[in-house]
């Protein structure tokens, strides 16, 4: 009996090892498809929005992607983060008026790099005068200028030159 469970152990230990090089093999396997799936996840994304290189990592691990998955797919995607900017720069701009520097400013926190941020502002064909004509009708309709000089410096204040700020109130019937 005693030499029966001698073996036993011994052949317990071996199918233990068998399965944890198994169950790591399985991991192994399971990272690298996790990894091409946020390459291919990364792709997605793209080209239904324009993102930034973090936005797109924070945005594969809110997927529940690693870290290392995330970053191996922003990576990998092929994506030129300079025209990704432009893109988001111009989606924006539909949205909502932006001064340049307010636009700027607005991709910088969306997680572009300045200089990038910068090509997004210089390349997404805006009118600044317009931005600016759209912004001072949205001061005058919440009521936050009584005055063309109030509508005026709100105007500069949201980044906008002295010409473009005297437009805009010019614009808004000021």
């Amino acid at each position: 009996a005693l030499i029966f469970t001698l073996v036993a152990c011994g052949s317990e230990e071996k199918n233990e090892t068998q399965e944890m090089t198994a169950v790591s093999a399985a991991a192994e396997t399971t990272e690298k498809t996790s990894i091409q799936d946020a390459a291919n996840q990364a792709d997605t994304y793209l080209s239904i929005m324009a993102f930034s290189y973090q936005g797109l990592i924070d945005q594969l691990e809110f997927e529940g992607y690693t870290t290392e998955a995330a970053t191996y797919g922003a990576d990998h995607c092929g994506a030129d983060w300079n025209e990704q900017a432009v893109i988001k720069a111009k989606d924006y701009l539909e949205v909502m008026p932006f001064s340049y520097s307010g636009l700027i400013h607005q991709l910088e926190y969306s997680g572009f790099t300045s200089e990038q941020a910068t090509c997004g502002a210089d390349n997404c064909e805006a009118d600044w005068n317009e931005q600016a004509a759209k912004k001072a009708e949205s001061y005058v309709s919440d009521g936050s200028a009584s005055s063309r000089e109030e509508l005026i410096s709100l105007l500069e204040t949201a980044g906008f030159t002295d010409e473009q700020a005297s437009y805009g109130a010019t614009e808004a019937g000021y």
